[in-house]
């Protein structure tokens, strides 16, 4: 929906032909310096009403704006971009009839620290037409949004393929109206292209494209008009009956490729145990059986003897075959410019392995040289390597398991009925879930799935929603009930209207918006990707200079020759040292530390009922410490309802009722609802009673409307539209409100022909659990502010109920908009809770925007977290949540560097002078291995998380209940 000024209300005609009317204006901005100056421009443009859209490229210097040209034109924009103090000049506008952006996700295979994953986004934000592209490690996945108008996505594949690593394209937008199909019985051209001009022949048809090699039909179709099963039906019977058409198994989802990247590095370590345990028996075990030893000392050529030719063999598959994707991944980050882990295990490794094959050689070409090999060096860092790899993605898939959770919670089929016009049914047909079309019925028996987002037809139940919106308990369903798909009937047969399917669905929105979350990256992860760029090289300055120290020290005599273990001379001890050092320095760990701790937050958030919108929202949620809180729909249940009516002058109460439902069902605005519904009890003989028509009206932001019914002048509003229309309010009037307003209830007044004839008191009851709730919030430190356009006495007799202090009352969109600023600018990290529509200007405005009770429609634009409930506690769960998120990731980033801190000295032997301690380079490969696999076992505790114990005892108490 756009993002109309609170108040304005349309038809749904009007609407419609208002979203028609969007248009686009490119800007070129002069002075954007970083990505900062960039998202203050982006987000002082969003605070404007009738923005649809806004991107700003500070690599391009520029600005593209999709907006609503009855709200907002091309010049406010520019002049509130040069309010944020850059210089902007208008290149193009024009009305737009597609789509100027795009997004695409990708799966990057290959990446295996964040200096790859900086790599692939640095190449990517480079290419002309890319507005955001966003790398994660975590899920070897990017998500970026581009312009199809200068490039495509197979540009940007080839782009990342240039790179060094394999793409592959998940999804594009284009998909979310796009169904595959598999054709069994195809046999020549001709036969395709009579399918094909008979699905092109359908409403609703866009695009098609066959592959013949997998017999693959993609069709792009407009939902409301087809869908999937009309496509089968045409295809199957053509051709005398001889084709056969179903979904397209397309396999290699996120869940199929991570088991197969587990099973690829298990049976790599599988193997290389094959090779590296015969080699780790002949380096330190036979060697000290006595017979065994024997043999394995016997000479073959000059002092080349079986063991060392035998260690040499074994270990060689290990280091070039099974170790091949170190050399790879190697390769990749050098040619980039950048440095990997793969460097580092590469040269540790191959240091060993050469070293021992010049050592072998020399024994083959001396008769007195006796050598000593590194072999097991090589082969047993390869192996415990490959160990800490499959660990880590064991773990690493577990970040991910809330979206698996969530796509399994879609059910695989469901039950079609074919309804008579009577509402009698004729057929009932079990299908794939899948083929389920806009306006199907479905019907749900006990204990299955609600197959898709609908609304009830027939019947009554109580359906489980706690996987969708975290609700604990059943919710009531009866006839004109909407349901969500993915949920769960547990009592009574419902007979469902399908009204969002596949992708639009509300479960897809929540994947989608999921997905995009653990994508994002928190601005902490900038402080890992600083470190990522120097971090190998100077592990690898730092390994060398190991080297050399102990090399010259041996040379010169600098310890005693006792420190040298017999089986070894100064060089090789100092080369001992020099490849721990290598191996044991770990920027895995680093990279892990942020992004995994968010993917885990994140998930369990949703689980929850709190979408958080990415590491950005979850980071600055942390850091609040001032809540500003819409007061209607937010602390009140935001629906009110009429309590009194007090006429001032002699007229019939129905008459009264009749003027005001005639100008006030024109508008949106809850309160209007609310008069309009009460209305309605004096028309009880009549289910949807018509109004008299209401000429010029006018709906006037934050006061009221004015309209002429009848021939008389209406005017329903607040005390401000009577006095800016010069109507008179009497003593009566006065007190009428006071009252109301002690009682926390709002005065509307009603003047006809500029004459007050009544007073209407409403109330919004708070909801249950408010005042516990903002104490909770003072507890946690966190100040509690109420803002509404509702009166002060109102607003003050609400907010002394629930326990706050400060109060904003009359407030415009814009001038809520206004005070979090105020309290931005006094020092303040704000959070905005509203209802995601009207209160979006001060959503945007916030640190953190949360749009409470958003039900099924989740798709907020402008707020940070979702709270998929109307439950204020949710509040504090998203703050205490972001809280526990980022005290792990403070505790994963100590653990990363703590362990390189202290790893890298004891692996150069800062030990050895006092204990005789060297840490092998085997042993030093394993720590390695594990600071990764520890770092994101810590992550992973956050799955353990429990909501504060206060909110528990709230709920105990039933306070918490709708």
């Amino acid at each position: 929906m756009p993002k109309y000024p609170k108040g304005v209300t349309f038809s749904s005609d009007e609407e419609k032909l208002m979203q028609g009317s969007e248009a686009e204006a490119l800007f070129s901005v002069t002075g954007m310096t970083c990505s900062a100056c960039a998202g203050s421009v982006e987000k002082a443009v969003k605070r404007l009403p009738g923005i649809k859209e806004a991107v700003v490229d500070v690599l391009n210097n520029r600005a593209q704006v999709m907006f609503y040209p009855a709200f907002v034109n091309e010049e406010t924009i520019r002049e509130t971009i040069e309010d944020v103090g850059f210089e902007a000049k208008l290149i193009k506008e024009e009305t737009v009839n597609e789509k100027s952006s795009q997004i695409c996700r990708i799966r990057i295979k290959g990446m295996t620290c964040t200096s790859c994953s900086t790599t692939v986004e640095t190449c990517l934000q480079s290419l002309a037409g890319i507005q955001i592209a966003q790398v994660a490690l975590t899920t070897e996945e990017a998500e970026v949004r581009y312009d199809p108008k200068i490039l495509t996505y197979n540009q940007i594949l080839q782009s990342i393929e240039d790179t060094g690593f394999e793409a592959i394209l998940i999804s594009t937008e284009e998909d979310r109206c796009k169904i595959h199909l598999q054709i069994d019985g195809i046999r020549t051209q001709n036969s395709m292209r009579i399918i094909e001009n008979l699905l092109q022949a359908l409403p609703g048809v866009q695009d098609m494209n066959f592959d013949p090699n997998l017999n693959k039909l993609s069709i792009s179709y407009q939902p409301d008009l087809t869908g999937p099963r009309n496509f089968i039906e045409i295809i199957e019977s053509t051709g005398s009956r001889c084709y056969k058409a179903k979904i397209f198994s397309e396999g290699g989802g996120r869940e199929a490729h991570r088991e197969e990247e587990i099973k690829k590095y298990y049976r790599s370590f599988l193997w290389s145990l094959v090779f590296t345990i015969p080699v780790f028996l002949l380096s330190m075990v036979f060697m000290y059986i006595p017979g065994i030893k024997h043999g394995l000392d016997t000479k073959i050529v000059n002092m080349l003897t079986i063991g060392e030719i035998s260690r040499w063999i074994l270990a060689s598959p290990v280091q070039f075959i099974i170790g091949r994707r170190f050399y790879f991944g190697a390769y990749k980050s050098l040619r980039n410019g950048s440095a990997n882990m793969d460097v580092l295990i590469a040269l540790g490794t191959n240091s060993a392995y050469f070293y021992s094959v010049y050592s072998v050689l020399r024994a083959v070409t001396s008769p007195s040289f006796e050598s000593n090999d590194f072999f097991e060096t090589s082969s047993m860092l390869i192996s415990f390597i490959l160990l800490g790899k499959y660990l880590e993605i064991l773990a690493k898939g577990k970040t991910s398991e809330a979206i698996e959770k969530l796509m399994d919670l879609a059910p695989d089929t469901a039950t079609l009925l074919t309804l008579d016009n009577e509402g009698n049914v004729l057929n009932e047909e079990e299908i794939d879930s899948r083929l389920i079309q806009k306006n199907d019925v479905m019907k749900i028996v006990p204990g299955a799935k609600v197959a898709c987002d609908g609304f009830v037809i027939r019947g009554q139940s109580h359906v489980n929603e706690s996987m969708i919106t975290g609700e604990s308990r059943p919710v009531a369903k009866r006839k004109g009930d909407t349901v969500i798909g993915g949920t769960l009937n547990e009592n009574g047969v419902l007979y469902i209207k399908a009204t969002k399917v596949g992708s639009e669905s509300a479960l897809a929105q929540i994947v989608r918006l999921v997905e995009s979350a653990q994508m994002a990256k928190a601005p902490v992860q900038k402080f890992a990707d600083r470190i990522s760029k120097f971090f190998v090289p100077l592990v690898i300055l730092l390994s060398f200079s190991t080297w050399l120290a102990w090399f010259l020290a041996g040379k010169l005599n600098g310890y005693p020759r006792s420190w040298i273990p017999s089986s070894m001379d100064s060089f090789q001890l100092a080369l001992q040292f020099g490849i721990s050092v290598m191996v044991i320095a770990c920027p895995c760990a680093l990279g892990l530390a942020t992004p995994t701790a968010v993917m885990v937050g994140t998930g369990v958030g949703a689980s929850q009922g709190v979408l958080i919108k990415g590491g950005q929202a979850l980071e600055s949620t942390h850091k609040v410490n001032c809540i500003v809180f819409d007061k209607t729909g937010t602390l009140t249940t935001g629906k009110p309802v009429v309590v009194n009516t007090r006429l001032l002058k002699n007229m019939v109460l129905q008459e009264f009722y009749e003027l005001v439902a005639a100008a006030e069902v024109n508008s949106k605005h809850p309160l209007a609802k609310a008069i309009v519904e009460y209305a309605k009890k004096f028309r009880q003989d009549e289910e949807n009673p018509v109004w008299s028509e209401a000429v010029d009206f006018e709906s006037i932001t934050g006061h009221g409307v004015e309209a002429v019914v009848r021939n008389q002048k209406v005017l329903v509003g607040n005390k401000s539209l009577m006095v800016d229309r010069n109507v008179n309010i009497s003593l009566d009037a006065e007190e009428i409100l006071a009252e109301s307003e002690v009682l926390a209830q709002t005065g509307v007044l009603v003047s006809i022909d500029r004459e007050l004839v009544g007073v209407i008191a409403i109330s919004d009851p708070l909801k249950p659990g408010a005042r516990e709730v903002i104490s909770i919030l003072k507890s946690m430190k966190v100040k509690s502010i109420v803002v509404t356009g509702d009166n002060w006495g109102t607003a003050n007799a609400i907010a002394k109920e629930v326990g706050i202090d400060t109060v904003i009352a009359e407030a415009k969109p814009e001038h809520k908009a206004e005070k979090v600023k105020e309290l931005q600018a006094a020092g303040n990290v704000v959070a905005m809770v509203g209802d995601g529509i009207n209160d979006s200007p001060a959503l945007v405005a916030a640190d953190v925007g949360m749009a409470i009770g958003a039900g099924t429609d989740i798709a907020v634009e402008a707020a940070d977290i979702v709270l998929m409930k109307s439950n204020l506690e949710d509040v504090i769960t998203a703050i205490d949540l972001s809280r526990k998120t980022f005290f792990r990731i403070r505790l994963n980033y100590f653990w990363a560097l703590g362990y390189n801190v202290l790893g890298i000295p004891i692996a150069a032997g800062a030990l050895f002078p006092s204990t005789r301690f060297r840490l092998p380079p085997w042993i030093a490969g394993a720590a390695m291995a594990a600071s990764s696999v520890s770092v994101v076992c810590s992550s992973l505790l956050l799955k353990n998380y429990r909501r504060p114990e206060k909110l528990d005892t709230l709920e105990i108490r039933g306070i918490s209940v709708e």
